[in-house]
């Protein structure tokens, strides 16, 4: 089945009077539409796609096991490598991105080595979770966090660098290296995770649309920065109400599938599903029109810390209502039929 193609939203600009900033707010939101629309396009294409796909019948032998313990030893070892260069020598500035990228690099680094050493250790069946589901969520997050590293980090540290030493531009040309090879290992690693025949809730189409829309989520909250400088503004306020609520209801139904909690509901679980998918969609659907018409007026518009964020904001928001669409119409297929078990 094809995925959806998410198309950028057209949002109208910030009206000002010429001013002595003006051209370096451009240019810097022309630096963020650059970051935006390879990461948006690749995560869309590549992670829906990744999601609409039925999971392949492979026959099982001895040899899988073996081939998806390489593939996540290769993709550890790669994410080690990109943050460990990058802490020796690529001298990166105390921000947002390169804490973000940071982050991305050890949280696939650490996850990757608690599911080798339990899976090592032969323990995963005295783990009081969904094991399968538990590895496809990691390596899907994994993947997701290392693909935006790939991509933020060149773009913030070596395309903009403002010096000109060539020995930290080669510790940060080989950060990124070994980031875009940790990130083709770990959509490897969930490629196989979901061929296994055991696969779980996480393994099908709305199981991993949870989890990009929790990753796009957390996108925005690095993007918006200062919240409560939207006190006294109930449209922004609203926005950002609908970003928290969507995505810790999210979060609860990949914790409940990974924790193997479905069973234990007093409703048919496909049918919660639905009323997630339907909640996030119209939600969704308010938190697109807002954002654009009130953050980019001349009242709200001359106090918003970065013009170039709300932008990328804009165009996160946008993905979402997709990402929320095309979960809601899975999980209306699903209503009724019988869900993947969660053990």
């Amino acid at each position: 089945m094809a995925a959806p193609v998410s198309e950028p939203l057209d949002n109208s600009t910030l009206v000002q009077k010429p001013s002595v900033h003006e051209g370096k707010r451009r240019r810097s939101a022309g630096q963020l539409i650059e970051l935006a629309a390879p990461l948006l396009g690749t995560i869309t294409a590549s992670a829906t796609s990744l999601a609409s796909a039925e999971p392949p019948i492979m026959p099982t032998n001895e040899s899988s096991p073996f081939h998806l313990f390489w593939v996540r030893v290769a993709a550890l070892l790669f994410s080690c490598v990109a943050f460990s260069v990058t802490m020796k020598g690529a001298f990166l500035p105390r921000e947002n991105m390169s804490d973000w990228c940071m982050f991305c690099w050890v949280f696939s680094f650490t996850c990757s080595l608690i599911v080798l050493l339990v899976e090592l250790g032969g323990i995963q069946r005295r783990i009081p979770v969904s094991w399968t589901n538990l590895t496809i969520t990691v390596a899907c997050y994994a993947a997701l966090f290392c693909l935006s590293a790939s991509v933020i980090f060149p773009v913030f540290y070596i395309r903009n660098a403002m010096h000109h030493d060539s020995k930290i531009q080669d510790y940060r040309i080989t950060s990124t290296v070994f980031s875009c090879l940790a990130t083709m290992f770990y959509m490897r690693e969930l490629s196989l995770s979901r061929s296994r025949d055991q696969a779980g809730y996480m393994a099908t189409a709305p199981g991993l649309m949870k989890v990009c829309q929790t990753f796009v989520a957390c996108v925005i909250f690095l993007l918006v920065g200062n919240p409560v400088s939207y006190e006294g503004y109930p449209p922004l306020q609203w926005c950002m109400a609908v970003y928290y609520i969507c995505f810790i209801l999210s979060m609860v139904v990949v914790v409940m599938c990974v924790g193997g909690f479905t069973g234990c509901l007093s409703v048919l679980f496909p049918k919660l599903l639905s009323k997630h998918g339907f909640l996030g969609v119209a939600m969704y659907v308010s938190a697109t029109i807002l954002w654009p018409l009130n953050q980019f007026d001349d009242q709200h518009g001359d106090k918003s810390s970065e013009y170039s964020n709300e932008i990328t904001v804009a165009v996160l928001t946008g993905v979402n209502l997709l990402l929320y669409l095309v979960d809601l119409a899975y999980s209306i297929k699903l209503d009724g039929a019988d869900v993947p078990s969660s053990e």
